[in-house]
Formats: structure tokens, sequence, C-alpha cells
């Protein structure tokens, strides 16, 4: 590949692939592919091959690649080519790759220039390569020839971004010295998909072709048109010299004479020439890997801890024990029983830190689900004042009531006791189904047994619905309990006389807790924290914002971030209420909004406060929060329907007052329902379910496995885990073995850090208007002598003349009249004669250039 590093660096990569790929599995290493773009003749192909090292490309005039060549390197033992359209056929000899790259191009484009979109696969095997990809893209050109459709420009632009656009592409922008470097199309592309530069390296073809008395020393120093990874100078063969067979090495030997010959380039010599092409190519090859290795590493350590403790199990299994399902059936169920308690009471050693699950998200239904159940279901102010009053009516029935009848009192509140039988067969359901999702995980480490396994879930998934209905029939008859005497003389009921002196404060009992600002120590305790995003707020300003909120039983404070220093708001709680938003099409948020009752802004000039939460749950969780803070969801149309009641009830101040009166002797007694409710139902719970299913898992399920099925039967291992078995023991030792060998390459190789950023505007620029090219300035001076001063080095010598023996493509000596400038489809010709023209600039213009590669040192 061109240096010792490199060479040292393949065969570990090559190990690494192939310790995956003797279990079937492809490698996480990727290398990037290597794309050469530039215009037509501009010496991409010549660049491709000096890399390859292999003489294999079509060559001519004018447009020669009119498909993608995509080819593979592969590292093999065995040097050839193979085909994807050429399935089994091997190709030794590398002009025979050439003709077939020619018919092949020809059977899809026709023999008129015309070009297509598809690629050619080829597969090189080689002992002397690294696995990689490499693209050979037909030349940019504007102007269709033979059988070219009018869109050629667009067509070739599109061709090649479908391989550039790739991050893991580098990009090698070819530009011959003889045309204008601004306007290279190549740059410009490179442009567009790499803003930044770090894919792309400018080289810069066909130096021995430039004008006499021009160079590219300032373009190949990067200080003219810099790119950040500069510019490369090679010196490819001439078509005279590949029709003279003269190999890639005698090449490379001849471009190196060039530039150490070359008075402008002598000094940069080290940094020229396609050895150092290949050098910077492998340096950012070098640099992909190191930087892929960390995290490929990770993930390699991560997989071999997965596996570690089932591996250490497979070590000690031992087949021919014919105690050994015995003994299995009897530690696994006893396993089973131990992992289901623990994941109940939470003292599991495999913690889930994803969600909740087991006893949490039981607890979760009981102190949070439940209570905010029947909170929903109780707090429906217009509905509840509609049926007093009706009750009221058809009490009194023809006659007007002079007292406010105690039947009504009765009849709505056991209408209310009656509504809890919802939330509460509800809260069963929930801790059913969550008993059943915690038998289904720990009967995973049953997987091996698909019988015992299959079994176990069925017997105890039975037992816990057969609970189920007993638990139902219990919670029914605790309400009805309640329903049947409606005991008024209960200590904390606050009878007639209390709930008229109330009738004026019913405004100040729905936001009970919430009220005055002396508070004892227990309302700053702080209830729960979490981000939430301000979603009605961030529309006024572009966008939703995030915040820390931290909720305690007086205040909702948000904070710029979980640091709490820098408070933003601190919101009191008094008199607001908690209410659903409608979810946007648009918007993956689930919000929810808090709102005063007394029509007043929340926040600055805000009336609501919309708050937005990733899921449903966690706005189900922060609305339970805020309730156990007494902020209560609210269920009217809107606030005015208290003082709106008159528009559709006929209601004279009489039964105005009686209907308060109920309301308040409800609320009273709901709350005490209420209070009781919420601790029964999960004690309930607990004992008929919970505890009894930890009971039978204990004592009977044993006994149930063995009266189902015959043991062996039971304990009979798949297929599948057998064969399991054996591959996770071979991939515990490729992933040891792969670890292994990182860090030999970690030690083996050093990376580079990426260059500096460069103003490279000028690129975009010539899209618009393009400065004049460095060699159109620089023309107008070849009459002057062929020496220069150069700073800091003396004056260069004169250019020698040429010989048959010298190291450097011979400069021509151009008198006479100023021919037409060389089309670039003449390149690979002898070099055009050009005459000296008289001077119009200064000699110190710069001219047009390279950029050399900062990848390494001079």
């Amino acid at each position: 590949m061109g240096n010792r590093e490199m060479e040292e660096l393949i065969p570990l990569v090559n190990r690494l692939q192939d310790a995956f790929s003797a279990l079937g599995q492809s490698c996480l290493l990727e290398l990037p592919q290597i794309a050469v773009v530039g215009g037509q003749s501009a010496g991409k192909s010549s660049v491709l091959e000096n890399f390859v090292g292999r003489d294999f490309l079509p060559r001519g005039s004018g447009i020669v690649t009119r498909r993608p060549l995509v080819l593979q390197l592969v590292t093999s033992k065995a040097e050839y080519a193979e085909f994807l359209h050429c399935k089994g056929k091997k190709f030794t000899d590398f002009d025979e790759v050439r003709h077939e790259i020619e018919a092949e191009t020809d059977r899809v484009t026709g023999m008129n220039k015309g070009i297509s979109s598809i690629p050619i696969n080829l597969r090189v095997y080689s002992p002397h390569v690294l696995n990689l990809t490499l693209i050979d893209l037909p030349g940019i050109t504007k102007v269709p020839v033979g059988d070219q459709p009018p869109d050629i420009e667009y067509q070739i632009r599109e061709m090649i971004m479908q391989f550039i656009t790739r991050e893991n592409c580098l990009i090698l922008a070819v530009t011959p010295a003889n045309t204008d470097l601004a306007n290279s199309d190549a740059l410009k592309l490179a442009k567009e998909v790499d803003p930044q530069g770090l894919r792309t390296i400018g080289v810069i073809t066909k130096l021995d072709l430039m004008d006499e008395g021009t160079d590219a020393r300032d373009v190949l120093e990067n200080k003219l048109l810099p790119l950040r990874r500069g510019y490369v100078g090679v010196v490819n063969r001439s078509q005279k010299d590949i029709d003279g067979k003269k190999d890639i090495k005698a090449a490379m030997v001849a471009e190196r004479k060039f530039f150490l010959s070359h008075p402008a380039y002598r000094h940069i010599a080290d940094r020229m020439g396609t050895p150092h092409l290949q050098k910077v190519l492998n340096q950012q090859l070098t640099n992909h890997i190191r930087d892929t290795l960390p995290n490929f590493r990770n993930k390699l350590q991560g997989q071999l801890l997965s596996i570690e403790h089932e591996v250490e199990a497979y070590k000690n299994f031992k087949p021919e024990d014919p105690t050994r399902k015995t003994k299995a059936l009897l530690q696994m169920v006893q396993q089973f029983a131990v992992d289901f308690e623990k994941r109940i009471e939470g003292s599991g050693d495999q913690v889930d830190t994803l969600e909740l699950s087991g006893g949490a998200k039981i607890n979760r239904i009981f102190h949070e689900r439940f209570p905010f159940e029947i909170v929903k279901m109780e707090f429906n102010e217009k509905e509840l004042r509609r049926e007093i009053s009706y009750a009221i009516k058809n009490i009194h029935g023809i006659r007007t009531g002079l007292f406010t009848p105690d039947m009504a009192f009765e009849a709505i509140v056991k209408k209310q006791i009656v509504k809890l039988k919802g939330p509460s067969l509800k809260s069963v359901d929930l801790v059913m189904q969550e008993l059943i999702n915690t038998v289904k995980k720990c009967t995973k480490k049953l997987a091996n047994f698909p019988r015992l396994c299959e079994e176990t879930e069925r017997i105890v998934a039975n037992h816990i619905r057969e609970r189920e209905g007993k638990t139902k029939d219990q919670v029914l008859l605790l309400i009805d309990i309640q329903v049947s005497y409606i005991n008024t003389n209960h200590e904390d009921f606050i009878g007639f006389a209390n709930a008229q002196q109330r009738s004026s404060q019913v405004h100040k009992k729905t936001t009970i807790g919430n009220q005055g600002t002396n508070l004892p120590p227990s309302r700053q305790i702080v209830i729960r924290k979490g981000w939430l995003t301000i979603s009605n707020i961030g529309i006024m300003k572009g966008g939703s914002k995030g915040y820390w909120f931290v909720l305690t039983a007086e205040s909702l404070s948000w904070y710029k971030d979980d640091e709490e220093k820098e408070k933003k708001y601190m919101l009191p709680l008094d008199n607001l209420k908690v209410r659903d938003v409608e979810k946007s099409f648009m918007s993956s948020k689930h919000i929810f909004a808090l709102f005063n009752t007394e029509q007043r802004n929340v926040y600055k000039d805000y009336r609501f406060l919309e708050l937005a939460c990733d899921s449903q749950e966690d706005v189900d969780s922060w609305k339970a929060s805020l309730l156990r803070a007494g902020v209560y969801p609210d269920k009217s149309i809107t606030e005015n329907d208290e003082n709106g009641q008159a528009e559709n009830f006929s209601m004279d101040p009489q039964l105005e007052r009686q209907v308060e009166t109920i309301r308040n002797l409800v609320d009273s007694y709901m709350s005490i329902i209420n209070k009781c409710i919420r601790d029964l139902i999960p004690k309930t719970i607990m004992h008929l379910m919970i505890n009894n299913v930890k009971d039978f898992i204990n004592s009977e399920l044993l006994a149930q496995l063995y009266s189902s099925e015959d043991q062996n039967t039971l304990m009979e291992e798949s297929a599948e885990q057998a064969q399991r078995r054996d591959e996770m023991l071979r991939m515990y030792q490729a992933l040891k073995e792969a670890l292994v060998i990182i860090g030999d390459i970690n030690t083996a190789t050093v990376s580079t850090p990426a260059p500096p950023p460069v103003d490279d505007s000028w690129i975009q620029h010539s899209r618009r208007s393009p400065p004049p090219s460095p060699t159109t300035q620089r023309r107008p001076t070849l009459s002057a002598p062929l020496t220069r001063p150069m700073s800091g080095r003396g004056p260069a010598p004169a250019i020698p003349s040429p010989g048959p023996h010298s190291g450097a493509p011979p400069v021509p000596f151009r008198p006479g009249p100023l021919p037409p400038f060389p089309n670039s489809s003449d390149s690979f010709g002898a070099p055009p004669q050009v005459p000296s023209r008289p001077t119009r600039a200064p000699p110190s213009v710069p001219r047009f250039g390279a950029v050399k590669d900062e990848a390494a040192e001079p």
C-alpha cells in the first residue's frame, strides 16, 4: 500500500475480519470508499491505477470511462480479478480485464460515446491490498457528443453525487494543471457534499504539460486557492508511455525525477507524487480505522459481557448426568419463585433501568393511577349540581319544600359511591396484567426448555386469572357495603349545620390544599421533579422550550436546567386546576394545561400554561403528582358554568341554597368514602391476588408441573438450544480474539489530527463569477527569463535542456505565433508548442497550482 505502517495494518484488519467471517458474521469495521472525480481526460484512471499498482483500465482521448467502475480490493493469497457479470470466471491477465471493461461498457452504452449510470462491479484479489472500495467515475463534461443525451452534464453530475454524498467516501478531486483550477467542477462538487473539507483531497495532474515559464508552486504549497487537506501533484504516464508498455513502477521513478529536478517543485518533492498520494490516503484510512475502533471495541466488550454468564453455564453443562433433569427442574422452579418475589418486592438483582415493572408499577397503580381515576370521576361540578337539583325537585314533587331533604343527600351519595366500582375494577385489571407480564419476564430464564417455560407460564397465568375473579367479587362487596349504610354520624362528617354555613365557601373547597402561604413544613417537601416543555409560550418565541420543573405542595417552579441554579419562575398553586389539551396531529408531545379558576393569568400574559411530555404515561404521572399537591382536574366546559346554571336550570334562591347544602354534604361524605376506598382496595388486591400468587408459586407450582407432563418431556432441550450453545462458545472465543487484535492495531498505528480549516470560499465564488485563473495571469510573463528569484533559496537554476537521459520531461522551446490552447482531450499526447508572448503582468503573480498535503510534514 505504500508504507510500512499500512503493511502492518493490513494483516491485523484482515485477521479481525476473519474472526467474524468464521462465524458467518460481517465485521462492523467498514473501510471508506475512494471516489476519483474530475473532468474528461484529467488523468483520473491513471491516478486510480497508480494507487492499485496495476494497469487495467481503458485509455484514450475524450470520454473513456462511460460507466461507474466499482472496484473492490480483497486480500487473498492468489492474484486475480472477477466481474459480477461474469460469475465464476477468474481473470489472471489484467489486459483481459481492460478488454472486458471496454466490452461491458459498449454492451450497455453502445459504441458511440453513450453513458450509463449502471456500474461495472470488479473485484480484484491480491495479497498486496487492503479490503477497500475504489470508484472510477465518468469525467465531467458539458457538451454532448455522439449518442450522448442533451442533458449529459446533469446525468454525469447526478451519477457522481450518488457516490460522493456518502459520509464514508473520500473524494479525490482531480484537476489537470493546464486548466483553470478556480473553475474546477470536481472541487465544486466536492464542496457541495463536503463543506468542511475533511473528505476532499485535491490532486493536480499533468504538471509536466504546463506552459513554459508557468508552474503550480503556489497552489501545491496551499497558498493560492487553498483546500483544508491541500493538494498533491502527480505526473502520470503519457499516451506514448502507455503505448510503449511503460510499467507503473518505471513511471513512478520518472515522476520522482521530475519533481526533484524542477526548480519550482524540488523543495516540496517529498510531498508530491503518487507514492505520497498513497501515503496520504493510507493515513486517512488509518485515521478512520482508529476513530472507529473505540466504539467498535465498546460494542465487542458489551457483547462479551452479555454472554459471559451464559457461557459459564455452558462450560459446566453435563448432558451425561442421569440426575441432571431432576436437579435442573427443581432449581429452575426455585429460581423462578425467587425471581418473581424479587420483582414484586423490589429487591431483584436484575434491576430494569428502562421502565417501571413488577412491584414498582403496581405501587404506581395503587398510589397514582387509582387515586387519579377516582378524582376524575368525582369532580364534575356541573353534572353533580344538576343531579342534586333534580333529586330535590323530585322528592318535593308537586309541593314546594321548606327544608332540605335528607333523602336527596342519600340518593346522590349512593350514586357517587357506585361510581367507584369502575376505577376499583380497573385497578384490579391493571394489577392482573402486570402480574402476568412479570411471570413472562421471569420465565425467560426457562427458555432453554420450551415445554417447561410454556407449562410454567400457563399454570401461573391461570391461577392469576382465577384470583382476579375472586378479588373483583371482594372489591364489589366492599363498595356495596359502603352503599348499604350511610353513616352520617361519622366523626369527620360536617353535618347539615356546618354544610349550610359553608355554602358561601364552595370555591375554596374545590381548591383545598392550595390556600394561604403560612403552610406547615410538610408543605415544602418536594413532590416531583422532572423535565417538561412549555409549549404555548414557546410558539410565540419560535419553538417549544424545555425546563426543569420542581413541584411542592405550595408551588410549581421551573429552572433552566436540573442543577436548579437559575430559577425562571415560581407559580403558586392557589386556585389552579389542570385539564387535558388535545394533541396536535403534527406534534409527538402529549400536553396538559394549568389554569386559574378565577380567570386570572397563570403566567405573565397567558391564561393557560400548557406543559408537554413525551408520553401519555408521563402526563398521567404529573397529573397524579399535582393531585397530591391539591391541583385537581377540571371536567367543566367553562369556568362560568356555576354562574350560568340559571340558564340551564330554573332555580329560585331557596333551591339554590338547598343544592349548595347538599353539595357540601356530598363532598364531605365522599371524601370519607374515598379515603376509605383508597386504603382498602390496594390492601384487598395485595392480599387476595399478589400474596396468594406468591404462595402458590412457592408451594404448589412444582407439584402441578409434575402432574401436567412427564419430567423428561418438560426438561427436553431444543435442538436450537444445543446449536446456540456451540455458537455461543465459538462467539466467546472470537470476541476475545477480536479484542486482542484491536489492541494490536492501536499499538501498531498512529493517527494524525485533522488540519485546521482554511478559507475555501473561492470555490463558491467560482460558481457565480469565477476569478481569473492563476495560470491565465501567469501566461503573459512567459517572455521573461526562465529563471526567477526565489525567496530564501537564491536564484533558481535554468531549466536544463531536454536530453535523452534527462530525468524530467522535456520542456520545448516555443517560438513563433500564438496557436490556440490545446484541448483537454489532447492531454496525453506530446506537449503542445506555445510561443512566448509579450509581458503584461509582473512575474510574481501566482499561477495555477495545487495544494500540499497537510497530513505529512515536509
